[in-house]
Formats: C-alpha cells, structure tokens, sequence
C-alpha cells in the first residue's frame, strides 16, 4: 500500500498539521505502508505535474493549515491540476484524508472543502481531522489527542485495504450534468505530457514569446492590408477625371476583403473609400490583383471585365464603360 502526503502549509516548526501528519506517517510506517510526502510551498514551481504522482498512491493525505482564511493557495493550485491534468479514473480509485489544523476561525469550513473538491474529482473520502490548535504544545503534551490522530491513521489504514464502499455523493451526480470541464478531451498520456509543459517555465516563456511575435505579425498584416486599402483609394482619387452630367455610384467587392471599395460620384464631387455601403447602381466582384493592374495602367475595366472570370458586374453595363472615363489609369 501506498499513501501520499499532500502538505500546503507554510512548513514552520510549530505548524500543528505538520505535527498531526508526522504522527500518521509513524503510525503507517509501522503498518508497512510506503509514504511519500509532497512539501507543496518547496515544490510551487512544479505543482501543475504533481497530479502524475497519484497514478502510483492507494490513498492521499491532504493537509494544511488554516492562518487566515481557507486552504491557502498550494493547495487550491494542486487540486486545480488535478482537476485540469489529473486522471479522473486514477482518481475514483483514491481514498483521501484531510487534515485541517487551524490556528484562527474556519477549519471545519477548510476540512469540508477539501472533502467536497475530491468527491467533485470523483475520489474516495476518509474521515479526517480538524481542530482548533493555538499552540502545538496543545498536541505534543496531551496524550488523547496523539491518540485520536493514531486512530484515525489506523482507519485510514483500514478502509483503504479493505477497500470500504460510500454511498454516491451528490456532487459527484451534479459534476457529471453540470459541472463539465471545458476543456477538450485528453488521454492521461496527453494530460501528463500538457502538466509538464505548464510547469516548464523555459517553455511557457518561450510559448508566450511565440505568441507576441505572432500577434506582432498578425498586427503588421492589418496594418499592411489598411496601407494597401488606402493606396488603391487615393489612385482612384488621383486618376479621377469628372464627367459632364455624371452622377453615379459604384460598389466593389474584393476577394479576401470584408469591406468593399464604395465610389460614389456627383458631377465633380467624389467620394472613394473603403465602408459599408448597402446601395450601388453597379456591383461588381473582383480581386486584388486585376483591381492592381487596372489602377497601375496595364489593363481597363472593359478588358478586365472581358476576361474570363476576372470580373463580375451586376447592373448598368454601360455604367461599368463608364468607370474607364471616370478614372483613366493608362496614360496615353
């Protein structure tokens, strides 16, 4: 048999659960049981991998001590690894035991907790301990209570080897409806290999170092196509050349553009910009590249439209003609 210790308090000397968990280590040593004990304050930096530690344990102790208010964080991170990268069928095979001492208010509060996140988990609850201890003294010097501790490492001891049944709690009923992880499915090798990675702080480093570089990246495209945009909107505005009487409007749909190049055109007033335009007496559809050629003088919208596929016109035909009057990109 063997039972990990899970400890997420401060390590101090007079800490009153370190004292409780080394009593049970005694008491299980002596029962040949194998214990392994996890300093989880020592150990923060590698707290997300510690969930592939439970493939090897039978039962877990989980203890901490209450200074202030609830479990503390060490121990709400190794529980939130086991939530996110933990094998749950690992899992729902482990008794654990919490050890709650409290040196203020709460550590019923803190035991039940820690109670309520395994069976959430899906593991296995034991009894535990909790109490109220100012002063470690209170422990070393009061041989009933060295007594209660020894007992419950006994039934500890007991019900993981004879593997006592509970009935089914109730938030173990609702995690399955309600509280469905988000997360996408993993095989446990998958979860082991990601808790790993989320501990390697060389590799999340270099992770979010990717990730700037490419939303710099990303951002330069924006900025490019937005220059680029700009760009075809002035030549249209450059090479505009007004019509006596003229008095139309144009709306042109880029590949790869979700805005389209609206020209709206009053005698010898022109309007030319890239916005969202629900009207245009003619619509046509085309890409970047023929609108290029067109504004850089090798080819007119007659001879784009001409072409096979490169343009397409809905509307007054001879509206479309017109565009190579308005806007004359070759020189002559």
């Amino acid at each position: 048999m063997k039972i990990n210790i899970y400890y997420g308090g401060r390590g101090l000397m007079d800490d009153p659960s370190l004292f409780v968990i080394n009593k049970m280590q005694e008491v299980l040593e002596e029962l040949n049981v194998t214990v392994e004990r996890f300093m989880l304050g020592e150990m923060k930096n590698n707290i997300t991998t510690l969930p592939q530690t439970l493939k090897s344990a039978d039962g877990i102790i989980l203890a901490t001590t209450v200074e202030w208010y609830g479990i503390g964080g060490y121990l709400q991170t190794f529980l939130d690894a086991c939530w996110l990268y933990g094998d749950k069928e690992k899992i729902s095979n482990i008794y654990m035991c919490p050890i709650v001492m409290s040196t203020t208010y709460g550590e019923r509060d803190a035991k039940l907790d820690l109670a309520v996140a395994w069976e959430i988990l899906g593991g296995k609850p034991c009894s535990g301990i909790c109490g109220y201890i100012p002063d470690t003294a209170m422990l070393e010097n009061n041989k009933s209570y060295i007594g209660i501790i020894e007992k419950k490492a006994e039934n500890m001891y007991r019900t993981i080897n004879q593997k006592v049944p509970s009935f089914p709690a109730s938030n173990q009923a609702v995690n399955k409806t309600v509280a469905i992880n988000k997360n996408i499915n993993l095989t446990p090798q998958e979860s082991e290999q990601l808790s790993q990675y989320a501990a390697d702080e060389s590799y999340v480093q270099t992770q979010k170092e990717d990730i700037r570089e490419l939303a710099s990246y990303f951002k330069g495209m924006l900025d490019r196509d937005e220059n680029e945009d700009e760009k075809l909107a002035e030549a249209f505005r450059a090479h505009f050349k007004p019509q006596p009487g003229s008095k139309v409007s144009y709306k042109i749909m880029i590949e790869g553009k979700k805005t389209p190049l609206c020209i709206n055109i009053n005698q010898k007033e022109l309007e030319c910009d890239f916005r969202d335009q629900e009207e245009g007496e003619v619509l046509i559809s085309t890409d970047m590249d023929t609108l290029m050629e067109i504004t850089q003088g090798r080819m007119t919208f007659q001879r784009a439209f001409m072409s096979a596929g490169n343009m397409k016109v809905k509307g007054d035909f001879k509206l479309l003609r017109m565009l190579d009057q308005l806007f004359v990109f070759m020189e002559e």
